[in-house]
């Protein structure tokens, strides 16, 4: 998807997002476009519904005063010749200018063939509309004017504010739109240009001022800043941006300028990317939300069903009169619209998508995270998860008779193999760095393929290699046996003039975050593995490291799935975490797989969960996301249908006889919209969730 192609929405339902213009799948109306103009987003429904509220309420006013019911119950005398004429007028501009969005609302589901709400609301304000054009004109009896008209004032009145409720839910596609500046500055033939963004072309040079949005994803070429990747990643401090680093359009640079090479523009940007992420998950829907289509499409039928029997019963079985009867039908029709039921869980997958990609957690579909919560193991892929995949220094050990400190040694062994490329040489040069020692350059350098390096530091040949150089320079292979190490890794010793001094234990070091990650896991009550292709004693030591429950050492990248089903068939619902590329086979054989530290790559296809940051602390926030949007879509179904169980009956008349109670159809609609707003709001509470 193009980051710059309109996406569309339904008027009537903004839930309803698609990325082509036609029908909406769930009311037949036309979609229109999310970021489009006033007049044509959903926001100018909300607009509508609250016009045509406050044009019609003076004449909701004026025919309840002009109602006998409302004169005897106020204790006012207001009647002159052609005072039914007056209210038949002044009902019929309502029912006409007040319902139109109704019946608009009604064609489109019935064109879908899925009739629901708008129908029943259509339905019930012309059955009164019918039945009170009939009793003014064909045979004599009271009319339903007044009750019609306020049933339609608190039609369009809830509708207003559900609208306005429901329009905070949305809103993550076209946020997320608005972080790409309209603007780009050009390099060109060495004077700047000020160009549309959308115009920029891959391989274009752009500058980038302090302050200002990095406007597309690229690699900074010239310039040191740090830059703000919040809105995109979920990371809370600035990043450091240097030569030859990548850097997300969309995001904020802060206190230097930029020069950067644009490498990705239309839809394979970060953004769009992530745009399209949480298109899909918000299109996609978990079981209850089927469940709940279900249920609110046999509400509609019970709706008419009971509505139609409530008639037949007060007009032929117990007779109470026709207004008695229609006003009772037209309640229950009323009372049982599902829009709370349609609201329940969109609402709240709306939320958490959006809530989500804040949060640096991008949901591909909403059926993986309701999976999420049932998770009782979670499986980690070690190299690049659990651990850096740099080698560090794990453990220092010097011969007993050296003179030489451990600083020292590192001090050495750092200057010969800053001259190498090799990871384990890097390893060494970085924990010289982290301790701060200064390495000078060495002299004669040699490198010396799959064995080590030596060079002449401070007038001193320093060798630095496996056992089996070591045996080539001459030292003895009890003497090096002698030097015994307890850490597991891989072993780099050092001699100084061809005398053996010390060793070091290099290993792939384990992140900060790992330990804090399964431990929160374990408060869950969910159980931990790892999954590793290297030797059993390196992998207990990170095991035991981490409090690991289960490790699974020296397995074949090929036969990662199979320790995967191993646990499936034990009865564990399995989430497993790795890098999206390599772990491909288990994360997809896995119930629900986590593609951890996708950074500007988010497209990852075997995952239905991706995260943007390094951070296995994530999945526990993306656990925790799972668990506190289920509650909500626990609490919002139990509301809406306890909500039809109680009023259903009581709309139609089932109190009446032993409490003379009654349910009148404005008060339905109140009830009605109230039951919707009060979904709404619930879920709008998940906003303020803390991950």
């Amino acid at each position: 998807m193009d980051m710059n192609n309109k996406i569309y929405t339904c008027p009537m339902d903004p839930d309803i997002i698609l990325d082509k213009p036609g029908n909406c799948p769930k009311c037949g109306m036309k979609l229109v476009p999310l970021a489009a103009s006033e007049h044509e987003d959903h926001s100018s429904m909300e607009q509508e519904f609250k016009k045509r509220f406050f044009i019609t309420l003076p004449f909701v006013i004026l025919a309840m005063i002009l109602s006998p019911n409302i004169q005897n119950w106020l204790s006012l005398s207001i009647d002159f010749a052609g005072r039914e004429i007056a209210l038949f007028f002044i009902g019929t501009f309502i029912f006409f200018y007040g319902g139109v969005p109704f019946f608009r609302g009604a064609k489109g589901e019935l064109f879908a063939k899925n009739a629901g709400m708008m129908t029943l609301v259509a339905l019930a304000i012309t059955v009164g509309y019918t039945f009170s054009v009939a009793a003014t004109f064909l045979f004599p009896g009271e009319s339903l004017f007044w009750e019609i008209s306020t049933l339609i004032s608190v039609f369009l009145l809830g509708h207003w504010l559900e609208m306005r409720a429901v329009r905070g839910t949305t809103g993550a596609l076209s946020e997320l739109a608005k972080l790409i500046p309209p603007q780009a500055h050009l390099l060109k033939e060495g004077k700047v240009i000020d160009v549309k963004t959308d115009e920029v072309k891959s391989g274009d040079k752009l500058l980038v001022k302090p302050g200002e949005k990095i406007p597309i994803d690229g690699q900074v070429l010239d310039g040191e800043s740090s830059v703000n990747e919040s809105m995109v990643t979920g990371e809370s401090r600035p990043v450091g941006k240097l030569k030859g680093d990548k850097v997300i359009g969309g995001t904020i640079n802060q206190d230097g300028s930029l020069t950067i090479q644009v490498t990705k523009t239309g839809s394979d940007t970060a953004i769009s990317q992530i745009m399209d992420l949480i298109r899909h998950a918000q299109e996609s829907k978990p079981k209850v939300q089927e469940l709940a289509d279900r249920a609110a499409n046999v509400l509609t039928i019970t709706a008419i069903t009971i509505g139609t029997g409530t008639f037949i019963y007060w007009l032929i079985i117990n007779p109470q009169g026709a207004v008695f009867a229609s006003t009772l039908a037209v309640a229950v029709v009323v009372v049982a619209c599902p829009h709370a039921l349609g609201l329940a869980i969109p609402t709240v997958t709306t939320i958490t998508s959006t809530l989500g990609a804040k949060n640096g957690i991008l949901i591909k579909d909403m059926k993986g995270l309701e999976i999420a919560r049932k998770i009782n193991y979670v499986v980690f892929d070690k190299t690049g998860t659990l651990t850096r995949g740099e080698f560090g220094i794990a453990e220092s050990v010097r011969v007993s008779d050296s003179v030489v400190e451990e600083e020292e040694l590192l001090r050495l062994a750092a200057a010969v193999e800053s001259s190498s490329q090799h990871s384990i040489a890097m390893g060494i040069v970085n924990e010289a760095k982290k301790h701060k020692i200064m390495t000078p350059s060495p002299k004669n350098f040699k490198s010396y393929p799959g064995k080590g390096a030596l060079g002449t530091v401070d007038n001193k040949e320093i060798i630095v290699g496996n056992g089996r150089m070591m045996e080539e320079i001459g030292i003895k292979k009890e003497d090096i046996n002698r030097l015994k190490t307890k850490k597991a890794g891989t072993i780099v010793y050092i001699a100084i003039d061809k005398k053996l001094s010390g060793a070091f234990v290099l290993s792939d070091l384990i992140r900060d975050e790992s330990r804090p990650a399964i431990d929160k896991l374990h408060e869950m009550g969910i159980k931990t593995a790892m999954l590793t292709g290297d030797k059993k004693e390196v992998a207990d030591e990170v095991g035991l490291a981490l409090n690991l429950d289960t490790v699974f050492a020296e397995v074949l990248p090929g036969n990662k799935v199979e320790k995967v089903k191993e646990l499936q068939n034990k009865g564990y619902i399995v989430a497993m975490v790795g890098d999206g590329v390599n772990d491909a086979p288990s994360l997809t054989q896995a119930h629900m797989g986590i593609a951890i530290g996708a950074g500007t790559d988010v497209a990852v296809e075997s995952a239905e969960i991706v995260l943007m940051k390094n951070n296995l602390q994530d999945v526990v926030k993306a656990i925790s996301l799972s668990r506190k949007t289920n509650f909500k879509m626990v609490q919002n179904l139990a509301w809406a249908t306890g909500y039809n169980v109680f009023a259903i009956p009581t709309a139609a008349g089932v109190l009446f006889p032993a409490f003379g109670i009654l349910l009148r159809p404005e008060w339905a609609a109140v009830l009605m919209s109230a039951s919707s707003i009060i979904v709404v709001a619930n879920a709008l509470l998940l906003r303020r969730t803390k991950l």
